[in-house]
């Protein structure tokens, strides 16, 4: 097969953090070809300019160079030639993200958006790309581990991979390195597990684990998979934490501690995070990589894509990834409710949620939410977690209203058969209008409140359907950020200053100092370094507090910027933000299905 396109990348110099990547174009536009880099990925909605981590360019055509003239801060173009076209460029390649590029001597890692860039024309053209081992003999045991398709490779992977257009090329993100891989089968489909970095795990359970997820969400939408084989990369290391979504793999990165360890059977804390992790990004091969919103159909990554309707795509996703735990068998009722508390209390903790409404969220989420300062808890909410509880109320909405017949699960598994059918992307008012058709129901009145308007979810109403009782109390102590109870119990009022804080070099940084709080009363910033309290050096900022009372005037020593100042802050009592759910006498009685 002839390709229009050709690519050729190498990880050259991971001591400096270089790939060198080339482009061929067989027969470039007569009038100079152009070539651009992507501004952002999929699946991350912010304005990235990888083009920036260029670092050196050049072209050449019959082995004669040829001028390239810069168009705006991502575009090129090359002078007319006759004949083949030629780019080199050298990438630099330091973001530990899943949404960038990464090189050095322990491991490579790319997406097409950071290397591949698009010849203007040739989109839709199939193309090629030669992935290459370093040259560093050190590192002769790299392998290769990518769902694209190959051609023609080496045992270590490195070899010749293919493509059907620009939009396919640069959705499957590479993993290079020395890493272990295991394998299994869900539901037939070919799947592998990539873990690399330093650590200590079970990754048979992890492959096990997996596969349960992975059975019950093909077998939810109805198999068979959308894809032919799948690949989980995971990379884990300290404190870190993500994932991103692409058509047949998934790129995580994790901390080593949240891996299974050998010998153990429960399901820690920090497990079952990277569990909901895989669940997440695994549902999005369906929610956003195949339906998605026609703004997004196809991608326009020169600039932003504005849709109102994130909430679907993201906050419903986020309502099946610990769901699909449940319902796999992987936790029980007690533990998948204990998850619902904390997300509750996220959500209501956050003065944001009565200023921005879901519809606002989706849309202003390149420039808010990937944009967040310290007045952000002031004044957004998330997609992702007031989405996933949107998600729920509509769920326990439809299920109530139609006697159990219909439910979530129904519209969700109606609007895959319409993308089977026809491919196209949502209008952003078709969403509700399939959800409403699927079951039978008039949901305007929903929608209005719950997607357009800042009015909280009428969550205790609905959780009371299924056997579920529901109350916000104070906190028992900082850690506290919701709970399954057996009984209800009022818990002791503490003070607070009404921030968000963090460890600094010279005591505590605040955050973000939070509306109607007693810091924000008395002229306290975020970014603002407290150094005491009541003449005593800071080490931990909740403790020195918690020796108050309700209603004491303390003087807080805090630095602005270089400046030293003092507040004096009359504490107020903590708010009833924290979500108790309590199962019913037979069970929490939560739908399976």
């Amino acid at each position: 097969m002839s390709f229009a396109v050709r690519y050729r990348l190498c990880p050259l110099d991971p001591q400096a953090h270089l790939f060198e990547v080339s482009l061929t174009i067989r027969q470039p536009a007569a009038a100079g070809q152009v070539l651009r880099l992507p501004a952002w990925i999929p699946g991350s909605y912010m304005i990235r300019e990888f083009a920036r981590h260029i670092v050196a360019i050049r072209a050449e055509s019959g082995k004669k160079a040829v001028a390239l003239q810069k168009l705006d801060k991502h575009s090129w173009q090359a002078a007319p030639v006759k004949g083949e076209l030629t780019v080199h460029y050298t990438v630099y390649a330091f973001d530990l993200s899943v949404r960038g590029a990464y090189l050095d001597p322990q491991r490579g890692f790319y997406n097409g958006t950071s290397v591949f860039l698009q010849a203007d024309g040739f989109e839709h053209e199939p193309c090629e790309v030669d992935i290459l081992p370093p040259p560093d003999k050190a590192l002769a045991k790299w392998q290769v581990a990518t769902s694209l398709p190959a051609l023609e490779t080496r045992k270590s992977g490195f070899g010749r991979y293919r493509a059907a257009n620009y939009d396919e090329l640069i959705d499957h993100p590479v993993e290079l390195g020395e890493f272990e891989r295991i394998r299994f089968k869900a539901c037939g489909v070919p799947h592998e597990f990539i873990v690399s970095g330093k650590y200590q795990a079970d990754l048979k359970r992890l492959a096990a684990d997996s596969k349960r997820i992975c059975e019950w969400q093909i077998r939810f939408f109805g198999e068979p998979a959308p894809f032919d084989r799948y690949v989980f990369m995971l990379f884990v290391g300290g404190d870190i934490y993500g994932g991103l979504e692409h058509r047949a793999s998934t790129a995580l990165v994790a901390s080593r501690d949240d891996l299974p360890r050998h010998g153990e059977e429960a399901i820690s804390d920090g497990y079952l995070k990277l569990l909901g992790l895989i669940s997440h990004e695994y549902f999005h091969s369906w929610n956003v990589k195949r339906m998605k919103p026609a703004a997004f159909t196809p991608y326009d990554l020169n600039r932003e894509g504005h849709t109102t309707l994130l909430w679907a795509f993201e906050g419903i996703t986020s309502y099946y990834d610990d769901l699909a735990l449940l319902r796999c068998g992987l936790i029980d009722d007690k533990r998948y409710l204990g998850l619902l508390a904390k997300t509750i209390s996220g959500v209501l903790r956050g003065n944001g949620r009565t200023r921005q409404t879901l519809a606002d969220s989706s849309f202003d989420a390149w420039t808010k939410y990937y944009r967040q300062d310290e007045n952000s808890p002031n004044s957004i909410v998330s997609y992702y977690t007031k989405g996933a509880l949107a998600a729920l109320a509509l769920d326990l909405h439809i299920r109530r209203e139609t006697g159990g017949a219909k439910s979530l699960d129904t519209v969700m598994r109606v609007l895959w058969q319409k993308w089977l059918a026809d491919g196209q992307g949502l209008a952003e008012d078709e969403w509700e209008r399939v959800a409403e058709e699927a079951t039978g129901l008039k949901l305007g009145r929903f929608f209005d409140m719950a997607i357009r308007s800042t009015a909280d979810l009428p969550l205790a109403e609905l959780l009371a359907t299924q056997g579920v009782q529901m109350q916000m109390v104070a906190a028992d102590g900082p850690a506290d950020s919701g709970s399954v109870v057996d009984e209800f119990r009022a818990a002791p009022l503490r003070p607070t200053l009404g921030v968000k804080s963090a460890p600094d070099a010279l005591g505590v940084r605040l955050v973000s100092v939070l509306d109607g709080g007693a810091a924000q009363a008395a002229g306290l910033a975020g970014g603002d370094i407290v150094i005491a309290v009541n003449g005593l050096k800071v080490g931990d900022l909740d403790k020195a507090i918690g020796r108050c009372r309700i209603g004491d005037t303390v003087k807080i020593h805090a630095f602005r910027r270089d400046e030293l100042d003092t507040y004096k802050v009359t504490l107020a009592a903590t708010a009833a933000d924290t979500c108790r759910l309590r199962p019913g006498d037979n069970g929490a009685g939560w739908p399976t299905h």
